[in-house]
């Protein structure tokens, strides 16, 4: 059942080749989402200029704390797929499958509606300098209009990783990234639509890639469609649903809200500091973004074998991820590092001195520390997997709260300034991986055996 391009046994075979397998999509469609972002970032800069540049950056961390509600709630969803394709229950699968759509549609509707007419409010929230403040309101208003097309991809991407294929999904994001960097070229540059263009460039590609991976999932996973009998309101699996859903997504949200939060902080300190912290932000996602989809990877391998009962494998499978993990997050600070003043300036033209020297001094305090953040996303997906959201929620409450107050305890001190927001980070990353660990330590692989699926 569910053979087909990019199935990958989680359950059977090698494990770390099998976590690699299945986690390299993930990493390669992660790294294209983000150009998305870095295309309007990229073009902006070079086309628009600084204040542009500033006012699509800061726009950035309102549209992932946004997403990052029915993201959470996808991903809660996707860990009861997995596990309920582990144990092979497809009949209950298909009933999540129904719940998981009336629970993620209805929150996404409302969170979209209320985006929209709080709006403005919100962009003076975030400290937006005025003279942005209209060119911030225009790229954002656009880009929340097709804000349902990102959460059907995420709901269908989500479902076909929890049974083993990454390929699918990442197919449809390849075609929509070609056309959305096509259509920022066409739009900015052709057209003269400034940051409009580049809102527009966006939601026309999200449309075609959800569309079409739904329809793709629909003819080619029979198994995945609903039947007729799988259309009522089952109350137990919805509560279930509900439960996973809004634990992960309120971790997603804490997570960016926190992230929304120190960009208030940094739009205090002005254009320049902005403009630095936009680029550097796009070129630091990258860097970790591998790390975070091998954690997601390694949350779907963990689920599977937590449905099917291999605690044995769940065991061998934590020594390989930590392994994979420490290896690559060393790798890529050293590269980030030395790399940073080449990095900064394919962003931001070379005149720009001051904010080129921002962000290498960004890159270099947070990028030395990529090891921190990769242990976290294991320890996320690990609770997660095995029906422990709320132990995710509090990993995240750990690692943003300790950023958010030490940033702005820092940053007020004048020899400090917005330097102290750089070293918060690595901070909270930090604490929140010995506690997370400490607990992982004081309950062992007994944490999975006192589950009963």
């Amino acid at each position: 059942m569910y053979m087909s391009l990019g199935k990958e046994d989680l359950i059977n075979g090698s494990i770390t080749g099998a976590m690699l397998r299945f986690a390299f999509p993930l990493m390669l469609g992660n790294l294209l989402q983000q150009c998305y972002n870095i295309a309007d970032t990229l073009i902006v800069g070079r086309v628009l200029g600084a204040d542009a540049l500033a006012a699509v950056g800061s726009s950035y961390a309102l549209i992932v704390f946004v997403t990052s509600v029915f993201i959470g709630l996808c991903m809660g969803c996707s860990a009861v797929f997995s596990m309920q394709y582990g144990s092979r229950d497809f009949k209950g699968m298909r009933q999540s499958i129904f719940s998981s759509m009336l629970l993620v549609g209805g929150v996404t509707l409302l969170l979209n509606v209320l985006s929209v007419v709080f709006l403005l409010p919100i962009i003076k929230i975030l400290q937006t300098p005025p003279e942005l403040e209209c060119m911030a309101y225009d790229y954002l208003i656009i880009v929340f209009s097709g804000m349902i097309f990102v959460c059907v991809y995420n709901f269908y991407a989500f479902l076909l990783r929890a049974v083993g294929n990454s390929v699918v999904p990442l197919v449809f994001l390849i075609v929509s990234v070609i056309l959305n960097i096509a259509l920022d070229v066409l739009f900015m540059v052709s057209f003269h639509m400034g940051v409009e263009g580049a809102a527009w460039a966006t939601v026309i590609s999200q449309v075609v890639g959800s569309v079409g991976l739904c329809l793709y999932t629909h003819r080619h996973f029979p198994e995945l469609c609903l039947q007729r009998t799988d259309c009522v309101i089952n109350w137990r699996s919805l509560g279930r649903i509900t439960s996973y859903s809004f634990l992960t997504g309120v971790q997603q949200s804490v997570m960016n809200f926190g992230i929304l939060m120190v960009q208030g902080l940094v739009n205090s300190f002005g254009t320049a500091v902005m403009a630095a912290f936009a680029a550097a932000v796009k070129i630091d996602s990258f860097a970790y973004m591998p790390v975070q989809d091998f954690g997601n990877a390694f949350s779907t391998f963990i689920a599977q074998n937590f449905g099917a009962g291999r605690i044995e494998r769940i065991r061998r499978g934590i020594r390989s991820a930590v392994c994979i993990t420490t290896v690559f997050s060393l790798i890529v600070s050293a590269l980030v590092f030395f790399m940073s003043p080449w990095l900064m300036a394919f962003f931001v033209s070379p005149e720009e001195t001051e904010i080129i020297d921002i962000g290498v001094g960004y890159l270099r305090i947070e990028g030395s520390f990529y090891v921190g953040i990769g242990y976290l996303f294991l320890l996320y997906g690990y609770y997660r997997a095995v029906a422990l959201p709320s132990m995710s929620v509090v990993l995240t409450i750990v690692s943003l709260g300790t950023r958010v107050a030490l940033a702005y305890f820092l940053a007020s001190v004048p020899s400090i300034g917005y330097t102290g927001i750089w070293w918060s980070v690595p901070v909270g990353w930090a604490l929140a991986d010995i506690v997370g660990v400490m607990y992982y330590r004081s309950k062992g692989i007994g944490l999975i055996k006192s589950f009963n699926l």
